[in-house]
């Protein structure tokens, strides 16, 4: 993969308390640069999400003006919230319930529409709140991401790669084994965001972390491979294991 294709920010730390903690500080500084108005942030799920939502609420708490913060899901799947598999439920057990966040400030994916219907309800949702580039398309201010074994970034798998490039905000998505539907956010959007934050750690990760960072040939294969924001910043916040064949 051509360089000036895919050139991210590596932050590279010791494990993955390590690695929420920075993106934690990563967070109030980014806060800090503007002295007011809203952040709009795009939440994942998966075990490093759920390490920063457990330190944020138990040592954040008065670091961060909750007010500002506006919280959206790039994606999550079509279960109820008290489902252990939501997104949203786990956001809000770990975070939302021991902070000071404004409720009407959050906005989980409808779960409880049947999918497409969600699908144009939450873009609906979206489009109302935040600003919009050239093209029509809302940026996020962080877009936090995670990434599988698959090289599936937010819920776009490498099956269904055309997902990529859909034109709609949102769309529904289909787990290549499961089968289980989601709602993700497309690639446009993603990459129409301010900022874009992977986080990943572990050796499950090793592979495609530098498979895609190294810009290897089957790099392109990958969804995440292709999420590189338009006029934002792309970080990827890594522990050692995740980065430990890393090229650079």
């Amino acid at each position: 993969m051509d360089k000036s294709i895919y050139s991210p920010n590596l932050h590279i730390y010791p494990d993955g308390p390590a690695v929420a903690r920075a993106f934690a500080d990563h967070l109030i500084e980014k806060l800090g640069k503007s002295e007011d108005g809203p952040l709009f942030w795009a939440l994942s799920g998966g075990s490093t999400p759920k390490l920063l939502f457990q330190l944020l609420a138990e040592e954040y708490q008065d670091k961060i003006d909750w007010s500002r913060l506006h919280f959206f899901w790039g994606d999550d799947r079509m279960v109820p919230y008290d489902d252990p598999e939501s997104n949203y439920g786990e956001a809000k057990k770990l975070l939302f319930d021991h902070v000071p966040v404004v409720e009407e400030q959050i906005h989980p994916v409808p779960t409880d529409l049947k999918p497409e219907e969600a699908a144009e309800a939450y873009a609906t949702t979206i489009s109302s709140l935040l600003p919009q580039n050239s093209d029509g398309m809302p940026i996020f201010d962080i877009n936090m991401l995670g990434m599988g074994g698959d090289g599936h970034t937010a819920s776009i798998f490498p099956d269904q790669m055309e997902l990529l490039t859909d034109s709609r905000i949102c769309a529904v998505a289909k787990h290549p084994e499961s089968g289980q539907l989601r709602l993700t956010l497309t690639g446009p959007v993603i990459n129409a965001s301010d900022e874009v934050d992977f986080l990943i750690t572990g050796n499950s990760k090793t592979l495609r972390v530098a498979q895609i960072v190294n810009r290897e040939q089957l790099a392109t294969t990958f969804p995440a491979a292709h999420i590189n924001p338009t006029s934002g910043r792309l970080h990827w916040f890594l522990d050692r294991a995740a980065a430990s064949e890393v090229g650079y």
